[in-house]
């Protein structure tokens, strides 16, 4: 069955072009060209994921995504915003987002991060996929508390390339050279106790729930 998502946009022509495209791409859609508008939406019909952009009229994106994960519903978000940088990202990864798209963008970019990001979701039901570890805006950050800010974790190439293996999903079995597991362990266990990452034999390694 395709996936459902609801476009949440003031800008007309970026709506349009995104309601045509993400249907071209296998999609329902629908569309919304405020966050008041988004909300009745929710509140009547269910989506597969949410494209929402942060600065609107009337209620931002943000409001609307703090309202919507404060009402319970964790329906994934990808953020669409005119600003970038990990501090930007952060702001939205705060306010309830599963991943950030910085303005402008191509649409085959954000059909994939929109696929990764409902196939993230199904894996993490039943992987065992730590909350506190959220990928977005091509960075790992690290959420240690509800009331505090996801903190970027800082990753060589490699050491990232890793743990998107390992992670999607959690239990996939991934190949690196010894010191790439070495360092991408040591600085998961100095912020997360309740992750590992373990050698399994003749194979690679592997991301465990400590």
């Amino acid at each position: 069955m395709n996936k459902t998502i609801l476009i949440i946009d003031d800008d007309s022509m970026l709506r349009n072009t995104l309601v045509k495209g993400l249907r071209a791409a296998g999609f329902n859609t629908l569309s919304a060209d405020s966050a008041e508008q988004g909300a009745e939406i929710m509140q009547k019909l269910q989506a597969d994921a949410i494209v929402l952009d942060r600065m609107m009229g009337g209620m931002d994106g943000l409001t609307f995504l703090r309202g919507l994960r404060n009402s319970g519903n964790q329906t994934p978000v990808i953020m669409l915003t005119a600003l970038s940088g990990p501090e930007n990202a952060i702001d939205g990864l705060s306010g309830g987002a599963n991943d950030y798209l910085a303005k402008p963008f191509q649409l085959q970019e954000l059909v994939l991060r929109l696929n990764n990001m409902i196939k993230n979701r199904l894996a993490n039901e039943t992987s065992g996929m730590p909350d506190n570890l959220i990928f977005a805006d091509d960075e790992f950050f690290i959420k240690t508390a509800d009331n505090e800010q996801p903190k970027l974790l800082a990753l060589s190439g490699e050491e990232k390339k890793l743990l998107q293996q390992l992670v999607t999903p959690v239990g996939n079995t991934a190949s690196a050279a010894p010191m790439v597991a070495k360092r991408l362990r040591n600085k998961l266990n100095s912020v997360l106790s309740n992750l590992d990452i373990i050698t399994v034999r003749g194979k690679g390694y592997k991301m465990v729930n400590a």
